[in-house]
């Protein structure tokens, strides 16, 4: 032993003589995000109208972007004047001076991550909150500022008012070129929106602009953010070139959410909720992110809108971004399974990985949205749990469906259920190293933990895992009749506890991000465009 440490200590002598730069702490933590390059999309097709409405996104996003600013931690220009260039780079990653994964600061002069952001007064206290008589402080769209010695409602469109005009001037100019009437009406309805925070309108164009070769999500859309109240969304922007061939081999799927709703493994009066028979399933190629969607980890697939009366009238968009579903199992789940998993046995592959993810996001739309005991909607009972309990219900029904439907032949799946759960698991372990201070690494957590202990895979002393089938199988119906319950039931307490239970890495998965840090397997991707 002592003649090995004697070698390693002689070539890292060595090392240093020959004049290696060793990398910095920030330059390595740049390194988790793999970087991958977007290049300029492939228009063939696309009309002149039509790239300048492409374009007109582009800039509509980036002005969305400068609003996400404002909300997670105020002056961009603040962490762009960050002398050192790593660290620079790594807080335009994370959108401020704190490690999105963490929650802990990494620039000097910065406390703890902010659980309300700027979405809340930094000193609000409960009592205050409470006893603001403002029954627009708990809507979607307001911050809450201070006033003298009190509180007030500021309304988004008030707050962000110049940015929103220039989103609007982009939108406008878009409808007034675009050459495809239901895009025109969308983009006049989200400008109508943008202006006054109210969506419905907007989100119902949306789902009618199915003709469109290219798409274009904008607003404030999700909570992820306000870890205090799970209140206030986030503005975020993708945009989107469409799949054609791909869309058209899901689009089958979209038309069978009451078929889906009737599989969810939960008692029947779980099951009431009636999806809109309208939802439709797009696989696009994603050529921008801007805000929320950028941040930190990166998002490959979203089922949009949130609104629980839009789903029921009309149904959700759920929309794949196929290229970085592609980069993120190339970069980092086939080489993670390889350090993870016993392959030849438990073997993963990227149509898995895509069908996985594909449910995932179709089981955003099914399940409970109003409460059985008069507690009103899910998000309203469950508070700032709401969007952890949703992640994982997520998770874990999205793998459970895509297993089902492949059993019975209505998904051409070509791989195993074996091949399936294995995809599944590695992901958990791939999501798990966000870090459960983020909903969707902490939901990630709560389905590695709770399968574990029903037995769905075993790890041996090497640390290679291995696929229970059946065990796996029964342990997700388990945990998503589970989430349903709480859902349904509005349970609060019961959200805590599960939460309490699960959401800590255990040993085994603490190894597991040991392992794959010391093989440099990226956490994530971060983007560089090329267009």
């Amino acid at each position: 032993m002592k003649s090995k440490l004697l070698l390693l200590a002689v070539l890292g002598v060595a090392v240093c003589a020959c004049g290696t730069k060793q990398k910095s702490k920030m330059d390595r933590a740049i390194d988790t995000y793999a970087l991958v390059k977007i290049d300029a999309p492939d228009l063939s097709g696309i009309s002149d109208n039509g790239k300048e409405v492409l374009n007109l996104y582009k800039f509509a996003a980036r002005s969305a972007d400068k609003i996400y600013w404002k909300q997670v931690f105020g002056d961009e220009d603040e962490m762009n004047h960050i002398a050192d260039e790593a660290t620079r780079e790594f807080a335009m990653i994370n959108y401020g001076p704190w490690d999105r994964r963490t929650g802990k600061a990494f620039v000097d002069g910065y406390g703890d991550m902010p659980k309300g952001f700027n979405f809340y007064p930094a000193d609000m206290t409960t009592a205050q909150f409470d006893s603001l008589s403002d029954p627009n402080k708990t809507s979607p769209y307001t911050l809450i500022q201070k006033d003298g010695d009190s509180l007030k409602v500021v309304w988004y469109h008030d707050a962000y008012a110049s940015d929103i005009e220039t989103i609007t001037t982009c939108l406008k100019t878009a409808a007034d070129i675009t050459i495809v009437p239901s895009v025109r009406k969308y983009l006049l309805k989200k400008i109508e929106a943008l202006r006054t925070d109210n969506y419905y309108e907007s989100d119902l164009a949306w789902l009618n602009m199915t003709d469109s070769k290219m798409d274009l999500v904008l607003g404030p859309d999700e909570v992820n953010d306000d870890a205090l109240y799970g209140l206030k969304k986030s503005y975020e922007a993708f945009v989107l070139l469409k799949n054609l061939k791909r869309t058209e081999e899901l689009s089958k799927f979209a038309s069978r959410t009451d078929m889906m709703q009737e599989y969810l493994p939960c008692k029947p009066e779980y099951k009431t909720f009636k999806p809109g028979r309208e939802s439709n399933i797009f696989v696009c190629n994603a050529l921008y992110y801007a805000g929320a969607a950028n941040v930190g980890t990166k998002l490959i697939a979203i089922n949009l809108p949130f609104d629980e009366k839009v789903q029921a009238e009309k149904g959700t968009r759920t929309i794949l971004m196929e290229n970085i579903i592609n980069a993120k199992y190339n970069k980092i789940l086939s080489p993670a399974a390889n350090v993870l998993l016993d392959t030849q046995n438990n073997p993963i592959d990227a149509e898995s990985f895509f069908w996985n993810i594909a449910f995932r996001e179709v089981a955003h739309g099914l399940g409970v949205k109003e409460t059985i005991n008069g507690k009103g909607t899910v998000s309203e009972a469950l508070g700032n749990m709401a969007q952890i309990i949703e992640e994982t219900k997520g998770d874990a029904l999205g793998a459970y469906l895509a297993c089902n439907l492949a059993e019975s032949h209505q998904l051409n799946l070509l791989s195993s259920r074996k091949s399936t759960f294995a995809t599944f698991l590695v992901s958990m372990i791939r999501s798990g190293r966000f870090g459960n201070v983020d909903a969707i690494g902490k939901g990630n957590i709560i389905c590695y933990n709770y399968l574990k202990s029903k037995g769905a895979f075993t790890r041996s002393e090497g640390g290679k895992y291995t696929i229970n089938d059946e065990d796996f199988q029964q342990g997700l119906a388990d945990l998503v009749g589970e989430i349903i319950e709480i859902q349904a039931t509005g349970d609060v307490e019961a959200a805590k506890k599960f939460d309490a239970t699960y959401s800590t890495p255990d040993k085994e998965m603490k190894a597991d991000f040991a392992n794959l840090r010391l093989e440099k397997i990226p956490i994530d991707l971060r983007f560089e465009y090329d267009w």
